[in-house]
Order: C-alpha cells, then sequence, then structure tokens
C-alpha cells in the first residue's frame, strides 16, 4: 500500500486525503504501536487535539518512528486544534499554540484548528460567541503570519458560522472545516457552501463513533462491502474519499489501520447513489446550538 493522494489546501500546502484520528489514544505504548503501524501502512497524517491530551506521547513516538522509517518532519502532516476554553483569548490562544508545538517536537503546526464555534464557560446561546471567534481567528492569522503554523481552519462550524467568519477574516479564509460526515449524516449543504467557498471539507466520525455502531452495522453498507469484496469501513471511507471529502479514521488494532488505508476500489454511481439515500442520524455534539 503506499500513501494517499493530497488536496491541495487554498493556503498552498498539500495534505494527504486520508490521515490518522487519534481521538481517545493515550498511553504512550498504545500511542507507539499505534503510529508505528500507521507510518509503516502509509499514513503521513496525524490528527490530533489539546483536549485528547496526547499531543505529548504523539510527539514523543513520532521521533522514534521517523527515524525508523528514514522519514524526515517534512514527510507528516501533523493537525492539532485549539481548545474552547481558550477561545477569544489571545494570551491563552498563544500559549496553547506554543505549548502544542512544543509538545508535538516540531517548530510548524501543517493545520490548526479552531476546535468548536462556541467558547467554555459562555453560553451556547449568548452572541459573544462572535466576537470571540472573531478574536480568535485574527490571533491565529497572526501566528499564521509568523510561521509557526502553515495552515488554519475550524471544526464544526455550520454555514452561519462560515459566513460571520468570511466577513471578519483579514483576508485569510479557513482552509479546512473538519466536521461529522458520513451517510448517516451528509451535510449536503454545507458541503457545497464549502466547495463554493474553496473551503476544504473534512470528516470526522466517518464509521460512527465507539459508543453507537449501527453506521457500520447499516444494512446496506453491509450489502455494498459483500458486494465489492471489501469492509464496511472501507465503503464507508471511499463514500467520502470519492467525494473529494478527506478523512482521519481513528484505530488502534493493526488489522483496522491497515484496511482503513486499503482504499484502492471504486464504489459505482449506484452504490453512491444507495448510500446517499440512507436516513440521517447525528452521533456527535451539534455545532447549530452556538450562536
Amino acid at each position: 500500500m503506499t500513501a494517499y493522494k493530497c488536496v491541495q489546501l487554498s493556503s498552498g500546502f498539500n495534505m494527504p486525503m486520508v490521515g490518522l484520528g487519534t481521538f481517545q489514544i493515550t498511553g504512550v505504548n498504545r500511542i507507539q504501536q499505534v503510529i508505528d503501524d500507521a507510518i509503516r501502512v502509509g499514513y503521513r497524517s496525524i490528527d490530533t487535539a489539546e483536549v485528547y491530551r496526547n499531543e505529548e506521547d504523539i510527539g514523543f513516538v513520532l521521533n522514534q518512528v521517523l527515524n525508523k522509517y528514514n522519514l524526515t518532519r517534512g514527510d507528516i502532516f501533523l493537525t492539532t486544534k485549539l481548545s474552547p476554553s481558550s477561545h477569544g483569548d489571545p494570551d491563552k490562544i498563544i500559549n496553547s499554540v506554543y505549548t502544542s508545538l512544543r509538545a508535538l517536537g516540531t517548530s510548524y503546526i501543517d493545520l490548526y484548528l479552531i476546535h468548536w464555534p462556541g467558547a467554555s464557560r459562555i453560553p451556547e446561546s449568548a452572541s459573544k460567541n462572535i466576537e470571540l471567534r472573531t478574536t480568535t481567528w485574527q490571533t491565529l492569522v497572526e501566528l499564521k503570519n509568523k510561521g509557526v503554523i502553515r495552515s488554519i481552519g475550524v471544526s464544526n462550524y455550520n454555514i452561519r458560522h462560515l459566513e460571520q467568519l468570511l466577513k471578519n477574516c483579514g483576508g485569510v479564509r479557513p482552509a479546512v472545516n473538519q466536521v461529522e460526515c458520513h451517510p448517516h449524516y451528509r451535510q449536503a449543504e454545507l458541503i457545497d457552501f464549502c466547495k463554493k467557498e474553496n473551503i476544504h471539507v473534512q470528516a470526522y466520525s466517518s464509521l460512527g463513533t465507539s459508543t453507537n455502531v449501527s453506521l457500520i452495522k447499516e444494512p446496506r453498507v453491509c450489502q455494498i462491502a459483500k458486494e465489492l469484496d471489501v469492509s464496511p469501513a472501507r465503503v464507508l471511507l471511499k463514500w467520502a474519499l470519492q467525494q473529494d471529502i478527506s478523512v482521519i479514521p481513528k484505530a488502534s488494532q493493526t488489522s483496522h489501520i491497515e484496511d482503513n488505508f486499503n482504499l484502492d476500489f471504486k464504489l459505482s454511481d449506484e452504490h453512491m447513489t444507495r448510500l446517499s439515500d440512507l436516513s440521517q442520524k447525528k452521533y456527535a455534539w451539534n455545532p447549530d446550538n452556538v450562536i
């Protein structure tokens, strides 16, 4: 298996279309096994966040694994995210970014995302969230201009949040919007909006969640997987990729890490239609509640 293709972001940098998600993957020994497996298989993108509390272990392990496979920092695309607890406070934002840099053992972050459109301890219904988002973005633009962040983007932003941001983005548009997206929650209107605005969509929860397996056991998904002699997980990931939506599947078992990267097959138009006609249900938190 070889590294999957990249997408060129509006920032001018290339990001692999398939990355490794690390939510809830903690502990240096577990991270050692997961990242070693991933790099060996061909993953060159790793997604983490300040709130995952695993940046330091990822940084420690990644340095060792890169040496093992004769790779350099430039071969890896690292994404991390700002905690809502730092949202809207320039000093906290700057501290968070530099803390992540130290933890990950790097001089720059490839992609830095605002994790959530709301701030901690601020009611979701408070209009102050709009002001705080603008301040956060302006601070990240300054850090991008310093070179410690190469691309900046957002996560869990709906169309309203994006429209507000684009009016006050200081000429630097979000390169990525990372959102929940899968056949049970297609987000067609949001995806169309992002494509029109040249904002790349990256999907999380592509396979459902660890507490809700209804998607990966969906009869229609399983039937298509059987027809193609692939796993249901591969069907779900390919559904996104064929719409130019990148994916960051989380896995800790070696077989799943390998399977999630083995995506050299094609869904037919009929398969795509069948998958895109499933009933809709959301698994993760709902950003529409944030003003």
